[in-house]
């Protein structure tokens, strides 16, 4: 049941930023790291990713593409945390200080959450609910 409402939750979550990816790009594009090539297209094709993985995330018609759902949007998780340090970085470089430690902490223990989430409410992991064996 809780695996389930939580899947919803974030396909919700995931739609959402894949839909500010396609029509709002800028503030996504304004983290990227000066390192990543064609940043137009990365965060194009990322929102397309996260919509893509939401809508797999919710399909009933598959366990295993709700685990490879799941996957892909831990791995995609995972490939944006570059953007997020960097958010970090700058964002506490500025006179300000930026959104501030309050905003950029949580975050950033936020990141490993949000990929277990994504393995585990697809039931590609169990980890660590699964029963020990005898």
């Amino acid at each position: 049941m809780i695996r389930g409402v939580l899947r919803w939750v974030l396909a919700a979550f995931y739609a959402a930023a894949g839909y500010l990816h396609l029509v709002r790009p800028e503030p996504f594009l304004s983290i990227m790291p000066s390192w990543v090539p064609a940043p137009e297209a990365v965060v194009l094709w990322t929102g397309i990713a996260e919509l893509l993985g939401a809508a797999g995330l919710i399909q009933p018609w598959s366990k295993k593409l709700r685990q490879a759902a799941g996957i892909g949007l831990a791995l995609y998780a995972l490939c944006v945390w570059p953007a997020n340090i960097n958010h970090f970085a700058m964002d506490m470089a500025r006179e300000d200080g930026g959104a501030g430690l309050a905003y950029h902490i949580p975050r950033m223990i936020a990141q490993p959450l949000i990929i277990w989430l994504s393995l585990w409410a697809s039931g590609a992991t169990d980890w660590p609910f699964r029963p020990r064996k005898a």
